[in-house]
């Protein structure tokens, strides 16, 4: 395993079509690698299509799709992994929000379903319900990337502790937290909310965001929180991408301050209670 990653978070604020998110996307890229070479570059929820007409019908994409194909390119070109925080995908007739990893090989690895749906009723606002959509995942989800092993959430799970607690069992090194969060439930709880997950893991938190306002081809427009952000083990802000808008941020990870912080306070041998696996 190396000692250090190098990994860029990227806030985007995508739409209602592909073509357009994937130009933002490709751009993001072509100005990562004029400031440095990561290993691992982390789009946020919704990177390929974001909805932006509550109720409309969201179509599917499979594995197959030509997307796929052109992000695998861009990852061998690149010689890194790409991290798509979620895209709406088809499994067996399904339709799942769900994280896929393509790999500097150009290998596609659907990894991650996303577990708690976004069912919520803010006041003043419309109801939304992400399970009119999509089908639960089912169970957490460790990739490796250079020997980093890194867990995976997608937004609302960031307020179930007991999915952190499964990696913090694990003692993962990194989770990645991609996002489309509401700019009233970001404004309260958006940077708390992954603080604690940080520090309760002892890992580095990297939460990919979508930020600004979303103003789809159709008419269709929705606003995001953004705010983008590396924490590192010990809770502290690394990275932030600060506008909201297009960005990203790029920062190297230690294996030295893991240790560091576990070494200082090790939870790993004052854990009472042990959760069965998911």
């Amino acid at each position: 395993m190396s000692s250090e990653l190098v990994v860029a978070v990227v806030q985007m604020t995508s739409v209602d079509e592909i073509d357009t998110n994937l130009q933002q996307l490709k751009s993001a890229l072509d100005d990562i690698f004029k400031h440095a070479q990561p290993r691992l570059v982390s789009f946020p929820e919704n990177c390929l299509y974001l909805r932006l007409v509550e109720g409309e019908k969201v179509a599917g994409l499979q594995i197959s799709h030509p997307v796929f194909a052109q992000i695998s390119k861009w990852a061998q070109q690149y010689n890194t992994h790409l991290h798509l925080g979620s895209v709406p995908l088809l499994v067996d007739g399904h339709l799942y929000n769900s994280s896929v990893l393509v790999r500097p090989t150009g290998e596609v690895e659907p990894t991650y379903k996303k577990l708690h749906l976004f069912d919520i009723q803010l006041d003043g606002q419309q109801p939304m319900r992400e399970s009119d959509v999509f089908r639960h995942g089912q169970k957490p989800s460790v990739i490796d990337v250079d020997g980093w092993r890194i867990g995976e959430a997608i937004c609302y799970d960031v307020r179930f502790s007991e999915l952190f607690s499964q990696y913090a069992q694990q003692e993962v090194d990194v989770i990645l937290v991609p996002a489309a969060f509401l700019v009233k439930t970001g404004e309260a709880h958006w940077e708390v909310l992954l603080r604690a997950r940080a520090i309760e893991s002892q890992s580095y938190v990297l939460a990919s965001a979508q930020g600004g306002t979303h103003i789809g081809p159709r008419g269709g427009q929705r606003d995001t929180y953004g705010h983008s952000l590396i924490i590192d083990p010990w809770g502290v802000i690394i990275g932030q991408v600060a506008e909201l808008k297009p960005g990203f941020v790029i920062s190297t990870l230690s294996r030295a301050k893991i240790d560091k912080v576990r070494s200082q306070i090790p939870m790993k041998a004052h854990r009472r209670l042990q959760l069965p696996k998911l």
